[in-house]
């Protein structure tokens, strides 16, 4: 049987893929202010990766009470549409696919970044000790923190949400985007109502696993009456092991996660959605997932399944030809590389990442990092 490999083209829904890289959801801060407007640096940083077999924006806040660290684009003003617009339109003059992430922060937020300095939202007033958010202190300048103590969303505005993803939808294709993935991993608002730790209510979003998996079901269906359930896609970080390093996953560590995601996994095939897309912890040393879940995912979901989290292309190579994985997202090496693809197809060298430009500045650690033709 012929071995499959990171350079063969697949399909993802109605989409056929030049390769099975794609360019995973990285924050980097380099949005216009005010207004978090997406603009002319990331018009080029997106365009440099159109390489990928296609691509996932950074988490763009849904609504202003969406944001958690500062200069975050969203997609919620005409102002962000339009400033959009631009990246797609030069993403797909480049030949490049790209879907909007759509994101809301939930608990993980601050006061000074809430609409009038009010609480964030939540499911339930539970306050996060497992992360820290970063907030502007002045012109480009900025300083980690403690993210504020949230209020409990009232079941009308938990219905509200949902429409607010929806919009969310509708304003990534005015914006030209391909189609939408749903933020519903990393201790977020979608994994706030799914976890036992941080839902505790007691409507029908609350209690046992189907209601706290209902906020999931409900904006699922409402991004696939926008887009069609061929352009969705959903990402989870599922957790199993417990851990210190609170830099990743905010600590939402289920006591059962293996049914707690199957169980989530099966109402995304139920949905007929394109692609389920699974994070895994990126920290030094961290474990793989267990077979047993990687075994879970593939029999419960009919669409593709996406892997990223310090992904090798021998893990890759290993995951897809024990056809566990479809596609797979490279981040950091994404980041210093624009043309990776490339430079894994030939065995080229890789830039290294500069950690210290990650977040915020300008096109500096940003869109700047040479091809190797360039080099």
């Amino acid at each position: 049987m012929t071995e499959k490999t990171l350079f063969d083209t697949v399909s993802l829904g109605n989409y056929t893929l030049k390769n099975r890289i794609f360019l995973p959801p990285l924050t980097r801060s380099r949005s216009s202010q005010p207004g978090n407007i997406p603009n002319d640096v990331m018009v080029d940083y997106y365009s440099q990766r159109t390489s990928a077999g296609f691509m996932v924006t950074e988490g763009t806040q849904i609504e202003p009470r969406g944001q958690g660290y500062a200069w975050t684009p969203g997609i919620h003003s005409q102002a962000q549409i339009e400033g959009w617009k631009k990246v797609t339109q030069s993403v797909h003059d480049n030949g490049g696919i790209i879907f909007s992430q759509l994101w809301h922060v939930g608990r993980v937020s601050h006061n000074s970044l809430q609409p009038g300095n009010g609480a964030p939202v939540a499911p339930s007033a539970i306050k996060t000790n497992a992360v820290k958010v970063f907030v502007e202190t002045g012109p480009g300048e900025g300083k980690l923190t403690d993210p504020s103590m949230p209020r409990a969303l009232e079941t009308a505005e938990v219905q509200e949400l949902v429409e607010m993803y929806a919009q969310g939808a509708r304003n990534a294709k005015e914006a030209g985007f391909d189609g939408v993935e749903l933020h519903c991993a990393n201790g977020y608002l979608v994994n706030q109502f799914i976890s036992e730790h941080t839902n505790h209510r007691t409507d029908q979003y609350g209690g046992s696993l189907d209601n706290r998996l209902q906020f999931l079901v409900e904006i699922v269906d409402a991004v696939v009456n926008v887009f069609g359930k061929d352009k969705v896609g959903v990402r989870f970080a599922p957790l199993f092991e417990s851990t210190d390093d609170d830099r990743v996953y905010l600590g939402l560590v289920e006591s059962d996660p293996l049914t707690t995601y199957v169980e989530a996994i099966k109402r995304l095939d139920e949905a007929g959605i394109a692609y389920l897309s699974l994070a895994e912890a990126d920290w030094n040393n961290a474990p793989d997932l267990p077979e047993e879940f990687y075994q879970a995912a593939r029999r419960h979901f009919s669409g593709r399944i996406l892997y990223a989290g310090k992904y090798t292309q021998e893990k890759a190579h290993r995951v897809l030809n024990n056809n566990y994985g479809d596609l797979f997202g490279f981040g950091r090496p994404f980041i210093a590389n624009p043309d990776l693809p490339e430079r894994f197809l030939n065995d080229w060298p890789l830039n290294e990442v500069d950690a210290a430009t990650m977040y915020g500045g300008t096109d500096i650690g940003y869109s700047d990092y040479p091809t190797y033709q360039q080099e």
